[in-house]
């Protein structure tokens, strides 16, 4: 049996998750989806849609999408629907899980990781994240839980936009940016996103695409503590603490989470960038959210992929470099409070 793609969609209470579930149970798209509701709370899908009230955890649709509200171990939620369809009693394509608003997706990406027998039926797809537009300014400043939550996305999705002005959009937007560059970024109505954005995005794929916001990589002329892309305000800009007011939109907020990136035309030394990278997750594993690279490792002429989440890592061989491309390394790392100039140095010294 091939892996069935599971779905992480986490955001805060109230960001719009329901809506896009909703949507996603109801259309005629031909897909038979199993969604996992973790969420605690008025808003469970089942009032709406389901055929049958049911004391069952398991209720059929009208569109053959199947709901499984877990009152229990996520672990257990997935073992029993692979089970049910390994015997032919469910029929679905593939598996979203809800998570409550409070959650920390980390552990449940880790699930499918950790456990065998989940490994072995489930392929973790993406991690997507929804942002309210009116309340994540507020949220991101008082709730880790929010800004974890942007941290590990894949994808983020930005709802509510119509109830903001445009410069606060673009203000929220800036700031995510800022927090997680490797997130494509979309403002959505409604829960209205097209299917392809936000299944099969494939961002637990280690020989997916590297996608970084490319500002993120631009060399900053000179040498201040710039965290990424040239600000578009041009002015010297006081990294981590943007404590300072008065400069627009521009970070006066002090996130946690933050994004730096790592970027080297000298090749790696493979035995001592796994020595170093299996020291750091070993001390900051639990801060380190997502984390990612194409490498240019001595002694291969293919590229080196690698990601991990928090303890978790792994690495992939990926396509040959190009006769005309420039070998380099590219990597990202996004986490809470992480030491980046340890992180530099310690890299530096593993380049041939």
């Amino acid at each position: 049996m091939s892996l069935i793609p599971a779905t992480i969609l986490t955001g805060f209470l109230g960001s719009g998750k329901t809506t896009l579930l909703k949507r996603l149970l109801s259309e005629n798209h031909g897909m038979k989806i199993a969604v996992i509701e973790n969420e605690f709370g008025e808003e469970n899908i089942d009032n709406d849609i389901l055929v049958t009230e049911s004391t069952e955890q398991i209720v059929q649709m009208s569109n053959g999408c199947v709901c499984c509200t877990i009152r229990e171990d996520l672990r257990e939620a997935l073992q029993l629907l692979a089970a049910k369809k390994r015997k032919g009693l469910l029929d679905f394509d593939r598996v979203v899980i809800e998570t409550t608003g409070l959650a920390d997706p980390g552990p449940v990406a880790q699930t499918f990781f950790m456990d065998e027998e989940i490994a072995e039926s489930y392929l973790l797809d993406s991690i997507l994240t929804l942002v309210d537009a009116k309340h994540a300014p507020q949220q991101l400043n008082d709730r880790q839980e929010a800004r974890r939550q942007v941290g590990f996305a894949d994808q983020l999705f930005v709802s509510k936009t119509d109830l903001v002005s445009a410069e606060e959009t673009e203000a929220l937007i800036h700031r995510l940016k800022h927090m997680n560059p490797r997130a494509p970024i979309q403002a959505v109505n409604f829960g209205n996103v097209p299917l392809s954005n936000v299944l099969d995005l494939r961002g637990f794929n280690l020989n997916a695409t590297l996608d970084i916001d490319p500002d993120f990589l631009k060399e900053d002329g000179d040498d201040h503590d710039h965290d990424h892309h040239d600000h578009a305000h041009g002015e010297h800009c006081d990294h981590p603490s943007h404590a300072h007011e008065g400069h627009g939109h521009h970070h006066h907020h002090d996130d946690d989470v933050k994004s730096f990136a790592f970027k080297s035309e000298r090749p790696f030394d493979p035995a001592k960038l796994e020595d170093f990278l299996g020291a750091i997750v070993n001390i900051y594993g639990p801060r380190m959210l997502r984390y990612k690279g194409v490498l240019n490792m001595q002694g291969t002429d293919r590229k080196v992929i690698f990601q991990g989440v928090h303890q978790l890592m792994g690495s992939d061989l990926g396509p040959a470099w190009g006769a005309e491309e420039t070998r380099n390394s590219k990597m990202v790392f996004i986490g809470i409070e992480l030491p980046r100039d340890i992180f530099q140095q310690g890299l530096e010294q593993c380049l041939v």
